[in-house]
């Protein structure tokens, strides 16, 4: 996530490089033509004006859409962070309350907790890993017993796993008196809203924005970019100055290229890149959290925003 206020023009131009090739390319063409008497037509200025409405619309809507996916992303992981929180409430607490029970085993239930709590930091962490594509499984070894661990590098949907071993824990916990009464219940609530955020952020995941909007806008763009040096050619020709068409029509398609992009890389907010929701950061807040509420003193810092961006 990009939280600096002023960017670097230079990698901004690097950001639409292919674009701008293109444009001053065919802009240049169209001048070097003209100057040889020998460019076979030149569009009135309301070609462009028409053209660039069209794209402004397409854009617009991608835009809207793309922001639309990218704000959902990041509010589903904000309830992941505040259900992890009272999931691992839930267990700490619901575990301590039987501590006057005939049958409470002190080892017993202090070992439970902390299974139990660091299997949620593992399924935060796994589900980021998933939804990145990315296969460091070895992030989460330390917070899992060597068994779970090799038993989870065997299945497809490691976050989903990870899900099952916290249902079987909670019974087994009820089976053998850690837990009691309605506990099972109020966790398989939170175990629930887990699995929920977990659907709608692979549904963002795999489900794309309507290619219809990403090729015609893709389109219509380059159909913007051919037709705006012959459209401005012919007032500033009128003005004497027909150089100054090439700047003027690259500034016009930087712009509209930027937008563009814009919008292209934020419907994709699970990609890994500057631009992303900051999944690492939110993993490492459920995981200082948790253990915090663990009394665990190994807790990591926090992970901070380098050079404007956090990642």
């Amino acid at each position: 996530m990009i939280l600096k206020r002023i960017f670097n023009p230079i990698k901004v131009v690097q950001y639409v490089r292919v674009e701008l090739l293109f444009s001053s390319t065919v802009t240049v063409l169209v001048y070097v033509l003209f100057q040889q008497n020998a460019l076979p037509v030149v569009l009135p200025f309301s070609v462009a004006a028409i053209l660039g409405s069209a794209l402004a619309i397409f854009l617009a809507f991608r835009n809207n859409s793309s922001y639309t996916r990218w704000w959902e992303a990041r509010t589903l992981w904000g309830g992941i962070i505040n259900s992890s929180r009272v999931l691992a409430r839930l267990i700490i607490t619901f575990t301590d309350s039987h501590a006057h029970q005939a049958n409470y085993d002190k080892d017993r239930s202090e070992k439970f907790k902390r299974e139990m709590v660091y299997r949620c930091i593992a399924w935060v962490h796994a589900l980021r890993l998933h939804l990145r594509g990315q296969e460091s499984w070895e992030e989460i070894q330390e917070f899992l017993p060597d068994q779970e661990f090799q038993a989870l590098l065997v299945v497809n949907n490691k976050p989903n796993y990870l899900h099952l071993l916290l249902g079987r824990r909670v019974y087994e916990a009820m089976a053998n008196g850690t837990l009691g009464g309605f506990d099972s219940f109020q966790m398989e609530g939170q175990l629930l809203a887990l699995a929920n955020y977990q659907g709608n952020c692979e549904r963002i995941k795999t489900t794309p924005l309507l290619r219809q909007y990403d090729y015609f806008t893709r389109l219509f763009l380059y159909v913007f970019v051919i037709a705006l040096p012959l459209a401005l050619l012919g007032d500033f020709a009128k003005m004497g100055m027909s150089a100054m068409m090439i700047p003027v029509s690259l500034i016009i398609a930087f712009v509209f290229a930027v937008m563009g992009k814009v919008g292209e890389v934020n419907e994709d907010p699970f990609e890994n890149r500057i631009t992303d929701v900051p999944l690492t950061a939110l993993c490492r807040t459920v995981e200082r959290d948790l253990k915090e509420l663990l009394d665990d003193h190994t807790i990591p810092e926090e992970i901070q925003a380098h050079k404007g961006y956090l990642l």
